[in-house]
């Protein structure tokens, strides 16, 4: 069960859930909690999820259909655009990814406690999720790469990394000063580093397009 979408108390509970699973992993999370958090007793959470695996995997369900139907319009400007198109129209995909996270930070948050092993008893969602659509973006950019021995499939998942990495924990300055993702500054910072990063672990042709400075006003 995935949720009603018409705002009704299924979609209250997915979102309060998305919130704890996010804050404190589904390992750190009961369904008590989730009960309390909801304004609901468990019986009533209960009849409307079973248990709390149901409520994460619907939980799961939800935040990848927000994030893939981002990649699907990305890709699909990247594969309808005219050839002196194409590369721009990867960093344009490239910039949707990071407009994604940065607005929902609960999906890099409840990927990143997977890969401290959070959930481990709940095998799905990679292999139903993370692993298609990374394999989607994949073979859409492939197209682009011509320089030999460049790994497409590792320059994705060094994008996850560092996306994931920078929207949980930021960044910090010579003086030891965090500024997070909603820092205008810092994330200006970050999406450059990624845009030269990725055109050029690719191999691509030229420069990588200009990232505007967010206006000090």
């Amino acid at each position: 069960m995935t949720g009603t979408g018409d705002g009704g108390l299924s979609d209250l509970i997915i979102q309060v859930a998305t919130r704890l699973f996010a804050g404190l992993g589904y390992d750190g999370t009961d369904m008590r909690q989730i009960a309390d958090a909801a304004g609901v007793d468990v019986t009533t959470l209960r009849g409307r999820f079973s248990d709390k695996r149901t409520l994460y995997l619907a939980v799961m369900d939800r935040m990848n259909r927000y994030h893939n139907a981002v990649l699907e319009k990305g890709v699909k400007d990247l594969v309808t655009a005219p050839p002196e198109r194409k590369i721009a129209a990867l960093h344009a995909l490239l910039d949707l990814y990071v407009d994604f996270c940065c607005r929902h930070p609960e999906y890099p948050a409840l990927y990143t406690f997977r890969w401290l092993s959070d959930a481990s008893d709940v095998p799905e969602p990679e292999p139903m999720y993370a692993a298609p659509a990374a394999q989607f973006v994949s073979d859409s950019i492939a197209p682009l790469v011509t320089a030999p021995d460049v790994d497409v499939d590792y320059m994705i998942n060094s994008v996850i990394w560092c996306v994931h990495s920078f929207v949980q924990s930021g960044v910090y300055d010579r003086s030891g000063r965090r500024y997070g993702h909603d820092h205008p500054g810092a994330l200006w910072h970050f999406r450059r580093h990624l845009h030269r990063m990725v055109h050029r672990t690719l191999l691509l042709p030229g420069e990588p397009p200009p990232v505007e400075r967010p206006s000090r006003g």
